[in-house]
């Protein structure tokens, strides 16, 4: 368990750096090998911070003075492991119990969302219950699956978090007009050349339970802003 192995090697750093028998900090950094030390420990302890925010500190410091002295030991060797692995175990579990309530309030709220979009001016809902808005009609051909494309396009969550964006970083993207998530793919079929226009995407149609790494969420209804540049031969 890559978390446990984390551990006994951050253990085995404070234990070396223990050997100093309580002397007084340091001010400064003296020698090379001094800077190196110093490093070493902020790597450790920011490894552990990220590993365990839990941790006791008075309690892993009699642990780690009790383990060099062999003496008043509170636990025996094989019952270490167990007690890590018991402990980020429950932890592991608790927090995919909490990431599941929240996927359900993301859902809902997507859900939600969409029912109150799908009655506004203007927007379309398709048979699989995607929805558009037509903010400029094209006036070229429509692009089939396998069509070679340039677009611009705005991702956006439903509260107007934009989490990626062609037209932010001025630059048009290349793709063929398949190698979308559903939505996005059904959406671009119905533009012409030269359209734009806005979906709103529910999330069986987008990321469902499993999106991307980063501000996406399971669940989560999505809203995209396309541009149909260009149709490529």
């Amino acid at each position: 368990m890559r978390i446990i192995k984390s551990l006994v090697a951050i253990t085995i750093v404070a234990s070396i750096f223990s050997c100093a028998n309580q002397k007084a900090d340091v001010k400064s950094l003296e020698s090379e090998i001094d800077s190196v030390s110093y490093a070493i420990g902020l790597t450790m302890s920011d490894q552990l911070k990220n590993g365990f925010e839990d941790v006791n500190k008075d309690v892993l410091t009699q642990a780690i003075r009790n383990g060099l002295d062999s003496t008043n030991l509170l636990l025996e060797s094989k019952e270490i492991q167990n007690v890590i692995k018991n402990y980020f175990t429950k932890k592991a579990a608790l927090q995919k119990k909490e990431d599941l309530l929240k996927s359900e309030v993301y859902k809902k709220e997507g859900v939600a969302f969409l029912e109150a979009n799908k009655t506004k001016e203007g927007v379309v809902t398709t048979e699989s219950g995607l929805q558009y808005i037509i903010l400029k009609e094209g006036k070229g051909k429509k692009p089939v699956a396998t069509s070679n494309i340039k677009i611009h396009y705005h991702g956006m969550l439903t509260d107007g978090t934009v989490f990626d964006s062609s037209v932010d970083r001025k630059k048009p993207y290349d793709s063929t007009a398949n190698q979308f998530i559903k939505g996005f793919n059904e959406g671009l079929l119905l533009m012409k050349e030269g359209a734009k226009y806005r979906f709103f995407i529910p999330q069986e149609l987008a990321y469902g339970p499993s999106p991307r790494p980063g501000v996406i969420k399971p669940y989560m209804a999505l809203i995209f802003e396309v541009e149909l540049l260009e149709i490529k031969k």
